[in-house]
């Protein structure tokens, strides 16, 4: 199955095939395999599949808008870091700039990360940023992006590190600020998130939102989208 970008969002692409249908006096179900056809499926039906539930990285950043809040969630060693990197590669290959706030890793670490992930970071020029200072929270983070524009992309590893000092405020006043700073900005802003330990893969395959793992309060619905790992498998809603 294709793993492009879809050219257009799929509301777009109905509206075509019904133009399609009309100009051409063509079944509707006719249209929608014909513009499916030019997107690189088979038929429509694998089309709406692939676009409800897209798999890679490059797809996810396609479905994502400027400014919206992604949390990506997963237990170690389930490759949520990696898939965060992939999305900022995928960034600054559109010309947009990537800022990666962590405390897990030293920043001199960070290209021979992006090299195991088949990405060479020299092709980035100076499009990418790393943090890694002890500053981390939302206040340094707002003023670390305020040259970022619409398009660029801010990963904080991760979410829970916002909450760990004393004096830093309530973790969700932070996730607040950091949000209307990207709607404001246009910054796409993704949270890596610890899922509780709790969480037992053997009877429930994918963890959700309820089994983010937090020690205070947090409105999840602050995050417009989520993406899930488990076992090799993405579940992105």
């Amino acid at each position: 199955m294709p793993s492009q970008a879809l050219s257009a969002p799929v509301h777009v692409l109905k509206r075509r095939a019904r133009i399609l249908s009309r100009a051409r006096s063509i079944p509707l179900h006719a249209a929608l395999d014909e513009i499916a056809a030019q997107e690189g499926y088979r038929a429509w039906s694998l089309l709406a599949a692939r676009a409800a539930h897209p798999a890679t990285p490059a797809e996810i950043r396609a479905r994502l808008k400027p400014g919206e809040l992604l949390l990506i969630g997963a237990r170690p060693m389930q490759g949520k870091t990696a898939f965060a990197l992939r999305l900022a590669a995928e960034a600054m290959k559109a010309g947009n700039r990537a800022f990666l706030f962590s405390l897990e890793y030293a920043a001199r670490d960070v290209p021979d990360t992006f090299r195991r992930l088949g990405e060479e970071p020299a092709q980035f020029g100076d499009r990418l940023r790393v943090d890694c200072s002890d500053d981390i929270a939302a206040p340094h983070i707002v003023d670390t992006l305020a040259s970022a524009g619409s398009g660029d992309l801010a990963v904080i590893d991760y979410l829970q590190l916002l909450d760990r000092k004393r004096d830093a405020p309530l973790l969700e006043e932070q996730v607040r600020a950091l949000r209307d700073f990207a709607r404001t900005r246009g910054v796409t802003t993704a949270f890596l998130s610890q899922i509780d330990r709790g969480y037992d893969p053997t009877t429930k395959p994918m963890p959700d939102l309820s089994d983010v793992r937090l020690s205070n309060p947090l409105d999840l619905a602050l995050f417009d989208r989520a993406v899930f790992l488990q076992g090799g498998k993405v579940k992105f809603g």
